[in-house]
């Protein structure tokens, strides 16, 4: 059987195609969005000040952001986010939601609805053992949230998640430092 260039030039092509799509699928495995393995929500729940997060059109011009969460009789967590307007004593936007727990998620995904019928992904990706901060993100990593139970982050703790995050794949250049009034 005689191979001619063009033949073997095809060949070449379609190993190339095939090692390409193999290391794509291996570097998109290695960056998926994982959550932690279980939240409890009795923990979990509480207000959390933002202390760094991916810009968003919905939250444009917020200063001092929190995030309270508390359980409610029907199952759901009411979630209720402030944050001041333009400033850090700007007028105080309000909004609040519900969280719905995603089946078998051991309460790490939720669905965010703020406007019905919309929900929102939900994904806690880190959290303190003690529960002091936590990390939320979506499957996409189109969203990103870094949570403290207090307005100040020890600098510490805020680099070693960061560390975590890069290594996660996500973008930091795009984390914005939150504005907190002390």
């Amino acid at each position: 059987m005689f191979i001619n260039k063009d033949q073997n030039f095809m060949k070449a092509k379609l190993l190339t195609c095939l090692i390409t799509l193999f290391f794509m699928a291996t570097i998109t495995r290695s960056q998926v969005v994982q959550t932690v393995p279980h939240v409890d929500l009795k923990k979990y729940a509480g207000k959390w000040y933002e202390i760094a997060s991916y810009p968003n059109r919905f939250q444009k011009g917020c200063h001092c952001t929190t995030a309270t969460y508390s359980l409610s009789d029907k199952g759901y967590v009411i979630v209720e986010n402030r944050c001041n307007r333009d400033s850090i004593n700007g007028k105080l936007s309000y909004i609040q939601g519900k969280a719905f727990i995603v089946k078998n998620s051991e309460n790490a995904k939720l669905k965010v609805q703020f406007f019905w019928p919309f929900r929102g992904d939900y994904w806690i990706i880190d959290l303190a053992r003690d529960y002091s901060y936590a990390v939320v993100s979506d499957p996409s990593k189109k969203y990103l949230w870094i949570l403290n139970r207090k307005p100040k982050m020890n600098d510490n703790t805020f680099q070693n998640i960061l560390a975590k995050l890069k290594e996660k794949g996500f973008d930091l250049a795009k984390l914005k430092l939150t504005i907190q009034e002390i």
